[in-house]
């Protein structure tokens, strides 16, 4: 029997490291193909490990006219973004979930209803009302479309949910106000959740290609996304190239990620706790 368990977790181990050097080898050759020369990615056969290392291409995509100023366009986006977001979202939730008011149930469900209409439908809207504020070619559309989010206020409140009220009214007793509360009890007890959604709305920020794509018009505003599809045109053929810009738009996610992860795996799951 004891043999058996151990026959059972070796496959285990064995077809969990299979999947991951799957899902880890178009990585890798991004890596490898961003520091090969341009000759070297045509060599067959194919070099894995290229034989001559050159940051050439690194060196070149940073040179070229806006690329820097979109990265920080996109990190900028990306970060006013999450943080007024999570704000939103947590204020949002802890009067849904804490604060009893008439017609709380009845708002939130229709609130959530907003997440079933598609995106298609309400984009043309948004786009004549941003032209009406005069606000195309502008990152503050950008930052206005992206401040309010659904799901961010429904993860957060089934998080809130689940705490006790017990807390509250300890609080209350001893003369604290909901913005204390809020602050001292709520968010504490809530940060897995917030550090989920923070990774998530970043992540959407920084990648969204969409809206900018539709907004914006001057070169100088362009965000990340945009920049690394103008070079798909310019430098179709210039692998390399496209790679080391690619890696670099990985970055930012890859580092706060890793600064997260230990909050990320609990925030998921609160979406299974009943409301």
């Amino acid at each position: 029997m004891k043999f058996k368990k151990i026959i059972k977790k070796v496959v285990l181990y064995f077809i969990a490291i299979f999947i991951a050097v799957l899902v880890l080898m178009p990585f890798f050759w991004m890596i490898s193909t961003s520091l090969k020369s341009r000759g070297a990615m045509m060599s067959i056969p194919i070099e894995w490990i290229p034989k001559e290392i050159t940051l050439d291409s690194y060196k070149k995509i940073l040179s070229i006219p806006n690329f820097l100023t979109s990265i920080l366009n996109s990190f900028y986006l990306a970060t006013t973004t999450t943080v007024v977001q999570i704000i939103s979202a947590s204020m949002a939730a802890f009067a849904f979930s804490k604060i009893k008011f008439k017609g709380r149930e009845v708002l939130f469900k229709v609130y959530i209803a907003t997440m079933m209409i598609p995106f298609q439908v309400i984009f043309i809207p948004l786009f004549i009302i941003m032209s009406s504020m005069k606000l195309t070619n502008n990152l503050s559309a950008l930052l206005l479309l992206q401040f309010f989010n659904a799901f961010a206020i429904f993860m957060l409140r089934q998080q809130m949910m689940g705490i006790s009220d017990d807390f509250i009214d300890a609080a209350t007793i001893d003369g604290a106000s909901q913005l204390r509360i809020f602050i001292s009890i709520i968010i504490p007890l809530a940060r897995g959740t917030i550090a989920t959604l923070a990774v998530m709305a970043f992540m959407g920020s920084w990648n969204d290609y969409l809206f900018p794509l539709v907004m914006l018009s001057d070169r100088s505003k362009f965000t990340l996304p945009l920049i690394l599809n103008s070079l798909s045109g310019q430098y179709s053929s210039q692998y390399n190239l496209l790679m080391a810009g690619s890696l670099i738009s990985m970055i930012p996610i890859i580092i706060l990620y890793m600064f997260m992860q230990k909050y990320f795996k609990a925030g998921l799951q609160v979406g299974g706790i009943k409301g």
